[in-house]
């Protein structure tokens, strides 16, 4: 189809904005969301949304509409609690007299530049209509508020090939457009659709995402997450002497953490417009350098709305998101990340400044991804922002059973459909994407297990999306990691589908771990099992033990210091009672519960801190711990600090200063030895050359001390370890050292720093060692 001028004077929707609000607009205004080229004709609608409006959202009633074509101009200002509904006023017409409109074509998805123009393409296998909103600030302004906003409908017959809707528009700016989608068809809750055209939809594949400036800023709080473009900018400068990193699996050491709360708090130092930002994350690497870590997995980046619990009234309305699990947009990079409110466009570079940065030092960078849900909630409140007004029935899994409600496997109201192809192509893409143009190294995959469901919910041997990710060309240098369970029951720790390539989060090593250290009886040989790569689990085909990713501490559940220092969650100022979060911590507070300054409690907080620490980094696999456990980070027993953006989450930069010579030296020192000692970080799995066990008596289920020795085979820098869990001393027998070498005492965590980690050693003569109370020793053997 050709293009052709649209006519002077444009067809205009004229409308008169009423100040009287009301939950319901006028039949007037909702015939408007027929059009003459669509597929069908529909019928007049009342109400401000066919599914209502969400509890404590006000609507606004419209005066009359008149139709002239199929463009319309209007005014789009966002509404609490309706994201997307737009106002209109009578404005001048200016810009859609210079453009043009034509066919387009159906690939790529999202917007692309042709020849002549750009083209938007958008899936949606239900849509009876699809219409392009675009709105364009005044040249030389940033006014997107009252951006006059351009509508196309677009015709069934001439902008579709077959699921795919598309128009191609000249005469548009190449940077600096906002668009989405108004997407109507079929009605009929019960058999899964949840169209509503009142609503402008983010259109899935953008590539940048503009709504609020600032983040957690409540005055900012309406908000219309619109897409964007930027066809103007040169290509990111990634720097003549730019490498990849490119670590081996064994060499891994991951800090899990949040750019945000790594330099929000004032102690972070950094310059108050950059705090909280990618470039405040760039001036904090040297900390990263000193600790040791070689990998940051960083929780999402991808855009999410963070105050989204204050869209109506409700326990958790005095929350902001931190920590990102709810996302609006797959390829799109928080735009609220960048420094000084600068939007969209600039978190984009400055994103690629940070991964640059760390990639200069040598680190790697995994994002944690939330490809398991959406941030569009339930059907009872539910956040249309996209894909549920996009075509619902093929982004979400529904219920056929339950007037296709939609099941919650992920715990957050919703589960995205995985591994239906269009979705599928989606993950696909958007994990692509990253990898091209972001350079990202990996990816761990929230809540994976739901990714492994099919389309009805049921679980899938193997998981047609899991092995695509697997076997994918550009994710081939990247790595992968599940966290191989749901909110719905299926837990594969060891069973995660994997092709050889998968790597797990080891649930169950957090909770063995846990159980010895804290002095749980009848551990000990599972601590041996744990600490020697999980072999149960992992030692299957082709996997070896890096597949397996030891962690102690994740963001979510208790701090490393919390996990000392409380027996029980306390998660009350998450307004939900105390229900949230995790009740199983396996956890121990050493006698008090909480804050204390009993001198003989911290000390034996401070022992069971690094004896956790020491046996995460001799243990086989690849460990990982979480931003501020280097100083003792605590938020005060919350297990589940997801809506605090305070010191409860954000890293406290004097802590580690206080704490700089004992704690985090500890902590630094113990990754160190790990990264100089290769027996420690094996490509397979132990044999029985390997390490020597010095237990006889495995079935003891009261004994919760356990000592082995690990062989270096090249060297005879052998390593011998024993942990001791009980309340008393316990006399070590040691054995003799390797031909022509001495033991060496590197750890003894009974000791006060610097005593406690002497890198180089500090030579040991004798049979004997008597390892105080809940401690725990590494000797090294030296020529």
């Amino acid at each position: 189809m050709g293009s052709f001028l649209l006519p002077v004077p444009p067809h205009i929707w004229m409308d008169s904005v009423s100040t009287n609000r009301s939950p319901l607009r006028s039949a007037a205004t909702a015939a408007r969301r027929s059009s003459p080229s669509s597929c069908s004709a529909l019928p007049n609608r009342v109400g401000a949304s066919r599914f209502g409006v969400a509890p404590g959202c006000g609507g606004r009633l419209f005066g009359k509409a008149q139709r002239f074509g199929s463009v319309r101009i209007t005014t789009a200002r966002a509404q609490s609690g309706n994201a997307g509904k737009s106002m209109t006023e009578q404005r001048e017409c200016t810009m859609s007299e210079t453009l043009k409109y034509s066919s387009g074509k159906a690939s790529p998805l999202g917007v692309s530049q042709v020849e002549g123009g750009l083209n938007f393409a958008i899936f949606s296998q239900h849509a009876s209509s699809v219409t392009l909103c675009i709105k364009v600030p005044e040249r030389g302004t940033k006014d997107e508020e009252n951006a006059e906003v351009v509508e196309f409908a677009l015709d069934c017959q001439n902008n579709k090939t077959g699921d795919i809707w598309h128009v191609s528009v000249e005469g548009l700016p190449t940077s600096g457009v906002l668009y989405g989608y108004r997407v109507d068809g079929p009605q009929g809750w019960q058999h899964g659709h949840r169209f509503d055209s009142n609503i402008i939809l983010l259109d899935p594949y953008a590539k940048l995402v503009s709504g609020r400036n600032y983040f957690g800023v409540d005055k900012e709080k309406p908000s219309q997450p619109f897409g964007t473009y930027d066809f103007d900018s040169p290509p990111f400068d990634w720097g003549v002497d730019y490498r990849l990193p490119n670590l081996p699996e064994t060499d891994l050491v991951i800090y899990e953490m949040n750019v945000r709360a790594f330099t929000a708090d004032e102690s972070s130092g950094v310059d108050p417009a950059v705090r909280g930002s990618y470039l405040g994350f760039i001036d904090k690497i040297p900390h990263l350098l000193e600790l040791g870590v070689n990998a940051v997995e960083l929780l999402p980046v991808f855009e999410f709305d963070e105050l989204e619990f204050k869209r109506y009234p409700n326990p958790r309305d005095h929350m902001v998101n931190t920590w990102g699990y709810s996302t609006i947009n797959f390829f799109a990079p928080m735009s609220r990340y960048a420094s000084a409110g600068g939007g969209p466009l600039a978190a984009s570079r400055e994103l690629k400044q940070m991964v640059k940065a760390l990639h200069n030092a040598g680190i790697e960078v995994i994002l944690d991804v939330v490809y398991n849900h959406t941030n569009e909630a339930d059907d009872a409140n539910p956040y249309v922002t996209s894909f549920r007004g996009i075509d619902n029935k093929v982004y979400y899994i529904l219920d056929p059973k339950n007037n296709a409600q939609l099941l919650n496997f992920s715990g957050c109201g919703n589960t995205l459909n995985c591994n239906h192809p269009v979705v599928m192509e989606l993950v696909l893409d958007s994990l692509r994407h990253w990898v091209k143009e972001y350079h990202i190294d990996g990816f761990r995959f929230d809540l994976a297990s739901v990714l492994c469901r099919g389309t009805d919910g049921s679980p899938l041997d193997a998981p047609p999306l899991i092995k695509e990710i697997a076997k994918d060309s550009v994710l081939s240098r990247c790595k992968i990691i599940a966290e191989p369970w749901d909110c719905g029951g299926l837990y594969l720790v060891g069973q995660f589908p994997n092709w050889d390539r998968w790597a797990e989060w080891n649930g169950k090593y957090r909770d063995d771990i846990r159980r010895f250290i804290k002095g749980d009886p009848g551990m000990k040989g599972v601590l041996a099992t744990r600490v020697s790569g999980s072999a149960d689990l992992y030692q299957v085909n082709k996997r070896k033990p890096y597949h397996g990713v030891n962690f102690i501490i994740a963001h979510d559940g208790f701090t490393l210091c919390d996990l000392v220092s409380y027996n029980l969650k306390h998660n009350d100022a998450n307004g939900e009672s105390g229900r949230d979060g995790c009740n199983d911590n396996f956890s121990w507070n050493c006698g008090v519960e909480g804050e204390t300054n009993d001198s003989n409690v911290l000390a034996l907080r401070s022992r069971q801190m690094k004896n956790f620490h020491l046996a995460l980094m001799i243990s086989q696999g690849t460990p990982m711990m979480l931003m501020g456990d280097e100083y003792g980070h605590t938020r005060y027993g919350n297990n589940n600090s997801y809506g605090h953006d305070t010191c409860i989450n954000n890293f406290q930069w004097g802590q580690l200063e206080e704490r700089r010579y004992g704690h985090f030296r500890f902590f630094s020192e113990m990754i160190k030895f790990r990264q100089n000692h290769p027996i420690l970080k094996r490509d397979r799995f132990l044999n029985k050359n390997d390490v020597t066990w010095h237990e006889d008596c495995w079935e003891n289920m009261e004994s919760k001390f356990l000592a082995f020795t690990i062989h270096d085979h090249s060297s005879g820098g052998d390593i011998y370890l024993a942990f001791n869990a009980h309340d008393y001393f316990v006399d070590a027998v040691i054995p003799p050292a390797p031909q022509h070498k001495r033991w060496n005492r590197v750890v003894d965590t009974n000791l006060e720093s610097p005593n406690d980690i002497v890198p180089e050693g500090v030579p040991f003569t004798g049979s004997g060692y008597r390892i105080a109370p809940y401690s725990s020793i590494l000797l090294k053997a030296n020529p």
